[in-house]
């Protein structure tokens, strides 16, 4: 059996109903189309959000209050003094710095614009930690911390939506929550990501914000520990010598479960990566039920081409073409028409995942698509498989056809 002259038989029989054949490819375009958009955006959210971890920086360890995996009765909270215990070489050694936050959000206004946004109270080091750049200004010091003093260091959208600017913003002064704060920096911009945008915070002293704009049920309760280890290799060793001084702290028994959570970066990229793999497959997975849907178009149109062609059919086989030869023939019509709209979905996939890309970064939300060979490729089989899947019922019903009931067919 001549495989080319097979394909152009096929090709010469799909041309002569283009409509019809365009119609049934347009659901495989469909199809593939968005799945090669659902697969490349995934990768791309997941690859932003790696991203953003890894510039935390790989010797960085946060420290929440509760456990999320095991029940707890009775959780104390992080305090003040939990950071300065941890920055005494002599309960940590392998802990560089360790800075505390206190969080929330906080109605910021000037002239007559005002907006809400995510407030942090922290100390000096915590620029050093998390690795924050002062493009004008300077950073909080440890006098402002002592002098409750009304500063604040603002990111680059909030100068935008107040100020209109993005320079020449320190000396003014703002209303946080109706009381006036002086900025005295301003942060470099990173744009957003899949995480949100870090360029819309507003930063002031530990002292000011827990007198004037947050308040917690304990003195000198802390909602958040960034710990920095003296470098990469001993991440694992400041996580365990933390771990151990909370529970020495907290008074927790061997045996019980800690009502504290600490993460490393390791960690918080292995757990943001389960939840982004469930995601793609989510995407993919309601992606799919287009080709479910596209292929189920290609065995309807195969089987109303076998209808119509049953004369045909009996006519070749009563010249003395096989079985297989017929089943050869409609297998590869249907596989044609799958592997074209494959082709070109994979096309209309790129440009949708392309232009949302776009879209979410004109939006401040820095997504970029990630095309892979291997989703490219299993698109490409898929698409095919999906073809001769739904073309051998046609193709068995056309092959199975009597010469003479066929003749006979009007």
């Amino acid at each position: 059996m001549n495989i080319g002259g097979v394909i152009m038989e096929a090709l010469e029989s799909l041309n002569a109903n283009k409509l019809r054949s365009g119609l049934t490819i347009i659901g495989m375009v469909i199809g593939v189309g968005a799945v090669i958009a659902m697969l490349s955006l995934g990768e791309g959210v997941q690859s932003s959000i790696t991203g953003e971890i890894n510039s935390l920086g790989s010797n960085l360890l946060i420290v929440f209050s509760g456990n999320d995996e095991e029940e707890v009765r009775n959780v104390e909270p992080l305090k003040e003094a939990d950071v300065e215990a941890l920055n005494d070489p002599f309960n940590a050694p392998s802990v560089d710095k360790a800075v505390a936050t206190l969080g929330g959000n906080v109605e910021a206004s000037y002239g007559g614009e005002s907006g809400s946004y995510s407030l942090t109270g922290t100390t000096a080091d915590y620029a050093d930690v998390r690795s924050i750049e002062i493009t004008e200004g300077e950073f909080l010091t440890d006098e402002h911390q002592l002098g409750v003093a009304s500063v604040a260091v603002i990111g680059p959208d909030v100068a935008q939506q107040l100020f209109d600017r993005t320079e020449d913003v320190v000396g003014e002064t703002i209303r946080l929550d109706g009381q006036p704060f002086r900025v005295i920096g301003l942060t470099k911009a990173k744009g957003g990501g899949a995480m949100g945008s870090e360029d819309d915070i507003i930063i002031v002293p530990m002292s000011s914000a827990r007198t004037r704009l947050v308040t917690r049920s304990e003195y000198g309760q802390v909602d958040v520990l960034f710990i920095q280890a003296v470098d990469d290799d001993s991440v694992q060793e400041a996580s365990d010598e933390v771990s151990e001084y909370l529970r020495e702290r907290h008074r927790i028994d061997t045996g019980e479960a800690d009502d504290f959570t600490v993460y490393t970066q390791e960690s918080v990229a292995e757990m943001a990566e389960s939840i982004t793999n469930v995601l793609i497959i989510f995407l993919g997975g309601v992606a799919g039920i287009s080709l479910l849907v596209g292929g189920i178009g290609i065995m309807n149109i195969m089987l109303v081409s076998v209808t119509e062609r049953t004369r045909e059919i009996g006519l070749r086989k009563a010249l003395g073409a096989h079985k297989s030869h017929i089943l050869t023939q409609f297998l590869t019509e249907s596989a044609l028409l799958s592997l074209i709209g494959g082709l070109v979905g994979i096309l209309l996939g790129w440009g949708l995942a392309v232009g949302v890309g776009i879209y979410a970064e004109s939006a401040g939300t820095d997504i970029s698509p990630v095309f892979t060979a291997n989703s490219i490729l299993l698109a490409t089989l898929f698409s095919a498989a999906v073809g001769i899947f739904f073309g051998i019922y046609p193709a068995n019903r056309a092959a199975s056809l009597e010469p003479v009931e066929a003749l006979r067919h009007d």
